[in-house]
């Protein structure tokens, strides 16, 4: 999840204390900063030790560091090294429960143990994993037994001995194998059904060579072993041990709540560039296929483009920062190559490529400043019959505060309205829908576009003390009817969005039951001298810490249970388990005094439209229907998967049709009429990168196709803010 950590310029001089609080702890670390030659596992207990110091001091409500906690990073890292229970044995589990409960010790100074211990154990266990694979997978499958095989770990307990773990994996990759063969054995019989069309003059098709089951069944298997051995490949390649430890210092950190993380200085660039949508890179788009990570498109202008010397489907091999040694890329996942291939600005980096002739080049290339700007605010305008919706789509609160002229959500959202508001729209639906969250500061703003002025937000430090961040502009950009579109996967600033336009009877939320439920605030605390001029990479990464809690102006937050919804839409998610709810780990609701704010005065008439739609989906049978499957799906997930080929078929049948149902459910009959706005008309016909034009018009399609934005849409075509309730304040 995205989380909000910005709101510098409204908190200017309790920033500045914060800071120097800090100070000890900066100061701390530079003098135990790295030295040439310094060994890994003093650099590592350093970093331990500090960041331990750091939840204890800093953390708005830390737990305690003691025999209990510890065997809690206990067992989470044994998840994060065997989440499958498939490659440790039980023998090996007991045999590390020496360490228990001394990894507070280990936080607060002592010898680190644990860690490096369990990290060796899993590596030489890997090992073993890939050669028991082969011998699992080199010999054919009966299908017909009358077996199944539980795939719900923590239903589990790790294999008790060799045996048992072989006889597991058997299973796994039977069951791999069986999803496969039925695929096969679909396509043959498609193949069969298919009917030559000798009403076109197309070219003939691949002459279809019918195969038997054995046949397929081999083939089956060699398409697993690629699978597999390409996901061992990536494994040795991008979990090592370093990257093991980091993963021990997040099973700390995570213990604390679910959104305090360790950044490695690679990955705390990455958020950065999260963060601002700008980063530093060559300018081209990458993919990935059974050959390896290759260059997919080449954006015109940028530093790929300019050098003539790459061009789509160049495969990399290798990738280099300067001079330095090339790393090997063989096996990793397109995001891993991306981190590399991004860096400072003016920087070099090598790639080297397999050309489509098969020939090798080394191309040196300067990174350049790139603009995400695809994941910016956009809109579009929805026609239904004479009148004009406007949607805007916001896929985060992004905030650029290292560059003057740096990106801001509040202003593009801003922008957007304009040009929607020219367009003569009757009402404006916002979709913060999959919106993760972002800058506190700016959704602050962007609430001020649609209220008059008034508070926004509370937030509370751990010393108690709360601080009320409102918008001072009197005025607003936009008066007339508006609806914000949330899931379950709208969290933390999107949901202070959501909650201040719900307080302020400003507009309805429409979506699924609740958002996602993430109420605190985090900051990066940065390790060791920084590596670049803008301080966004540093020598031993960053803490993002828990340190605030948010409140709506009502005094409730929105911890644990989010913002509900005026109207609740079907949705597929909504029995899953992914909310902030479902997290052990995190921080406990609670509540604060309520602010003084004046709501809008059609507060009443939002409750009755959102009272009557809501009954209409109670009583729509399709939607009961909906319901009661996703139920039904839910619980599924736990039970054991058969391995016998005809249950499985059946089975298979019996979730596709149940799957089906609610994916008619979800899709619009026929397409709504969307359109680009006027003023982005080049963006979307004249783009000299047209693979983004492409995506653009993509992007307008899949909206045409949206139940849910429909569904909205109608409800703020036809019903919500009758002309004479429009955006009038309480006097």
């Amino acid at each position: 999840m995205r989380d909000i950590m910005t709101y510098v310029k409204q908190n200017k001089w309790k920033f500045l204390a914060t800071v120097v609080l800090m100070g000890g702890l900066f100061f701390a670390f530079k003098s135990i900063s790295k030295s040439e030659g310094e060994p890994t596992e003093l650099r590592h207990r350093k970093l331990l030790s500090t960041i331990g110091h750091l939840l204890v001091s800093e953390h708005y409500s830390p737990r305690k560091i003691d025999d209990v906690f510890s065997k809690d990073v206990f067992d989470a890292y044994l998840k994060v090294l065997d989440g499958d229970k498939n490659i440790l044995l039980q023998t090996d589990i007991d045999s590390l429960k020496t360490f228990q409960t001394k990894i507070d010790d280990e936080i607060f100074g002592a010898t680190i143990s644990f860690e490096p211990t369990a990290s060796a154990m899993y590596e030489r266990r890997a090992k073993e994993i890939r050669v028991l694979f082969d011998q699992v997978i080199a010999k054919p499958f009966n299908f017909s037994e009358n077996d199944s095989v539980i795939l719900d770990a923590d239903s589990l307990s790790f294999p008790a001995n060799e045996k048992e773990r072989y006889e597991r994996w058997v299973k796994i990759i039977k069951y791999k194998t069986l999803e496969r063969f039925v695929s096969l054995q679909e396509e043959r019989e498609n193949r069969v059904k298919a009917k030559p069309d000798t009403a076109t003059k197309a070219k003939p098709a691949e002459k279809f060579e019918y195969k038997s089951d054995s046949v397929l069944e081999t083939e089956a298997r060699a398409a697993i072993a690629k699978i597999y051995h390409k996901k061992f490949e990536q494994s040795d390649k991008t979990f090592t041990k370093e990257k093991r430890f980091e993963a021990f210092l997040n099973c700390i950190t995570g213990l604390m709540d679910p959104h305090t993380d360790y950044f490695a200085p690679v990955e705390k660039r990455s958020f950065s560039e999260q963060m601002s949508g700008v980063f530093y890179g060559i300018g081209a788009q990458l993919g990935a296929d059974e050959n390896g990570v290759k260059i997919a498109s080449i954006q015109p202008g940028g530093a790929a483009w300019k050098s003539g010397q790459l061009v789509a489907n160049d495969v990399i091999i290798k990738i280099a920062q300067g001079a330095e040694e090339p790393v090997d890329i063989a096996g990793y996942e397109t995001t891993d190559a991306v981190k590399l291939i991004r860096g400072d600005l003016g920087t070099e980096v090598r790639l080297t490529v397999k050309k489509l002739d098969g020939s090798i080049k080394v191309v040196a290339l300067k990174r350049e400043k790139i603009i995400l700007d695809e994941s910016y605010a956009r809109s579009a305008v929805i026609t239904k019959g004479n009148e004009k919706i406007g949607y805007i789509f916001l896929p985060d609160f992004y905030a650029d505060f290292d560059r003057a002229d740096g990106a801001r959500c509040s202003k593009d959202v801003a922008k957007e309205v304009e040009k929607l508001k020219a367009e003569k729209v009757k009402g404006i639906v916002i979709d913060i829908r999959y919106n993760g969250g972002g800058s506190l500061y700016e959704v602050v703003q962007m609430v001020g576009l649609f209220i008059d002025k008034g508070p926004v937000v509370q937030v509370r430090d751990k010393e108690g003390r709360t601080q009320t961040l409102a918008d001072e502009t009197p005025g607003t950009i936009y008066d007339g009817p508006l609806a914000v579109m949330v899931n379950e996967f709208s969290a933390s600033a999107s949901e202070i969005f959501a909650a201040a336009i719900q307080d302020y009877k400003r507009g309805i939320i429409i979506g699924s039951t609740s958002t996602y439920g993430k109420g605190t605030v985090q900051r990066n605390i940065a390790f060791g001298k920084p590596l670049d001029s803008l301080g966004i990479q540093t020598e031993y990464g960053a803490v993002k810490l828990t340190f605030q809690k948010f409140y709506r102006v009502t005094g409730s937050s929105t911890q644990k249970k989010g913002v509900a919804s005026d109207i609740v839409l079907p949705d597929e998610y909504e029995l899953l388990k992914y909310r902030e709810r479902d997290n052990p780990a995190s921080l406990d609701w609670d509540e604060t005094l309520r602010a003084k704010f004046q709501p809008w005065s059609n507060g009443s008439f939002i409750d009755q439209v959102s009272a009557k739609a809501n009954q209409k989906m109670a009583n729509d049978t399709a939607v009961v229907r909906f319901k009661q499957n996703l139920q039904w799906i839910s619980t599924q997930m736990d039970r054991p998967v058969f391995l016998e080929i005809n249950k499985y078929k059946a089975y298979k049948k019996q979730v596709q049709q149940v799957m089906q149902q609610n994916e008619s459910m979800l899709k619009l009959k026929e397409p709504m009429q969307v359109a680009f706005l006027k003023a982005d008309h080049e963006k979307y016909y004249n783009n000299p990168d047209k693979t983004k034009q492409d995506r653009y018009q993509a992007w307008l399609k899949l909206v045409a196709k949206d139940k849910q934005i429909n569904e909205t849409s109608n409800l703020i075509n036809e019903i919500i803010f009758p002309s004479n309730l429009i955006a009038k304040k309480v006097n």
